[in-house]
């Protein structure tokens, strides 16, 4: 029997990305797949709906049209208006971040749905679906970040002659804070890179990504961020919610004017004064501390980040089309027959970890 898949346009603040660019709906196509697009779906990054009807899709005129296929397939976790799209036996694959999103959870749950989140399959690489989007994001923290400095306390990321750079704090030298660093250093910051693993410091030391490095404890991050003019927190537990690494004792601590940049925000935030802002309202100040907490930052680089997102992700949608059980789809199942199943996501849920 033929199978469906829905590819549905995004609808969260800002958010121009399309799960799947032509090329991909191309290869699903080639295998058998009936791939229904909705109207203007990629037109953010680029891809008109003759470019998906050239690739073998039916484009469809409504919401409704894509959401009724048997697998749907979109970025960003289904926004309120689209919960109204849930029923019993609908598979779901995107980025969910349930650990920070109970009231989503609870609806996937009522309605039956099988819900599969990107960012928890997992390979031996480490997180497959998960990594290009950290990489864009970590590459915009560099920028984001800068733009914000000149708008807090004015400080320039390289300095100039005779005076010092900035002093960019990294908190997590994962996928996305390794980048942030790089970003910041090709900026000629002096970059502090902080993390648990001091394997993961010392590779970063001598690549060059940083300047310095830092074993993780409460009192090195406050001595630390004190004196920081960026704070970028990149901490994650795949699955579960953000570990608090930043007191709001110590956001208050920083001088009036610097900023922190929270990439973990979609899983509750490694920054305690961190909530979640939108690219139509970036920032707020807390403690005199400028925030930028966007959720979904690589959504302005939508050219990019679809490509990128699009060739890791078809290679799983096609597994899951073929076999929801493929072991190589391990940890993607988040919600099923009504029940948490992933043990991450259920831990912090239950703790309140996703109240944030």
């Amino acid at each position: 029997m033929e199978t469906s898949i829905g590819l549905v346009a995004e609808t969260k603040d800002g958010e121009r990305r399309v799960a799947l660019d032509p090329s991909a709906v191309a290869q699903l196509t080639r295998g058998g797949a009936r791939v229904l697009v909705q109207a203007g779906a990629g037109l953010g990054a680029g891809f008109d709906d003759a470019d998906y009807k050239e690739s073998g899709a039916h484009v469809v005129p409504d919401a409704a049209d894509a959401w009724a296929a048997d697998v749907v397939v979109k970025v960003k976790e289904p926004q309120p208006p689209e919960w109204t799209h849930f029923r019993p036996g609908l598979r779901l694959f995107c980025y969910l971040h349930l650990a920070a999103e109970p009231a989503l959870t609870r609806a996937l749950q009522d309605a039956g749905v099988e819900a599969h989140a990107f960012e928890t399959v997992s390979d031996r690489h480490g997180l497959p679906l998960l990594a290009p989007m950290s990489e864009i994001a970590g590459r915009a923290a560099a920028i984001m970040g800068a733009a914000a400095l000149a708008k807090g306390n004015g400080t320039l990321l390289g300095g100039a002659a005779g005076v010092p750079p900035a002093r960019v704090v990294v908190l997590g030298l994962g996928v996305a804070g390794t980048m942030a660093a790089r970003g910041a250093r090709g900026m000629d910051a002096e970059v502090l890179g902080v993390d648990v693993d001091l394997h993961r410091l010392w590779t970063a030391h001598q690549a060059g990504t940083v300047t310095g490095t830092l074993a993780s404890s409460p009192q090195s991050v406050a001595e630390a961020v004190a004196g920081a003019d960026l704070v970028v927190g990149a901490a994650l537990v795949p699955g579960a919610r953000a570990p608090i690494v930043v007191t709001e004792e110590m956001v208050a601590a920083m001088r009036p004017g610097s900023v922190v940049v929270d990439l973990a925000i979609d899983q509750g935030g490694c920054i305690e004064t961190a909530r979640p802002t939108s690219h139509s309202d970036p920032t707020y100040l807390a403690h005199g501390v400028l925030h930028y907490c966007v959720t979904n930052v690589p959504g302005q680089y939508p050219r990019t980040a679809s490509r990128a997102l699009s060739a890791a992700v078809t290679p799983y949608l096609r597994l899951l089309v073929a076999d929801p059980a493929d072991q190589r789809l391990a940890g993607s199942l988040n919600v099923a027959g009504g029940d948490v199943v992933h043990p991450a996501v259920a831990e912090a849920l239950a703790s309140g970890g996703g109240a944030a």
